[in-house]
């Protein structure tokens, strides 16, 4: 039996994006509904389309390239932007081809984390559902009574789980939680 290597890539059960100097040059069905578009609408765009901010693609470009180019892999759990501008967390793993240029040729993984998956390794995804719903609207820059009436919990509900992901990331303010969260 001969298998269609092209068709097994597009119908695969996971998003995969193949990544060219960062720029999208063949993904999947599965890669284009993470993100709420169609292939055509990403294949040829810049992976910059994805992240919550230019200043997150280019310090997350930096920081990953530096992983490839040792490691010729990378793995994390990152906040990033569907095409509708909502914001979500995902597992993101890659590979480079050319760990000399590491961000030339790759290979990308996207895995949305689901609100009922259980927690893995990584503190990211440790974070119980609401955590990441209110780490998510922070990241928006909604304050604490937006995103209570978002998440249709009061305020001081709100306060908790904004102290405790201070606690958990070990930081004293919103803004260097913030930080943390979007260098994945």
């Amino acid at each position: 039996m001969d298998v269609d290597y092209k068709q097994a890539f597009e119908d695969a059960p996971v998003g995969q994006a193949i990544g060219r100097n960062r720029h999208i040059v063949a993904c999947n069905h599965h890669f284009a509904r993470i993100f709420r578009g169609t292939i055509d609408q990403l294949v040829g765009q810049t992976f910059e389309r994805l992240y919550p901010s230019l200043d997150d693609f280019e310090k997350t470009g930096q920081r990953v390239g530096g992983f490839l180019a040792n490691e010729r892999s990378y793995t994390d759990d990152r906040v990033m932007r569907r095409l509708d501008g909502d914001l979500f967390w995902v597992r993101v793993r890659g590979f480079t081809y050319t760990p000399d240029a590491p961000h030339l040729h790759t290979l990308w993984v996207f895995t949305e984390v689901a609100k009922s998956e259980s927690p893995g390794q990584s503190l990211r995804s440790s974070l119980t559902s609401r955590e990441r719903d209110v780490a998510t609207l922070l990241i928006e820059g909604k304050t604490a009574k937006e995103i209570a009436k978002s998440l249709e919990i009061s305020h001081r509900t709100v306060d908790i789980y904004r102290s405790r992901l201070l606690r958990k990331y070990n930081v004293s303010s919103s803004t260097a939680l913030i930080k943390l969260l979007l260098q994945g």
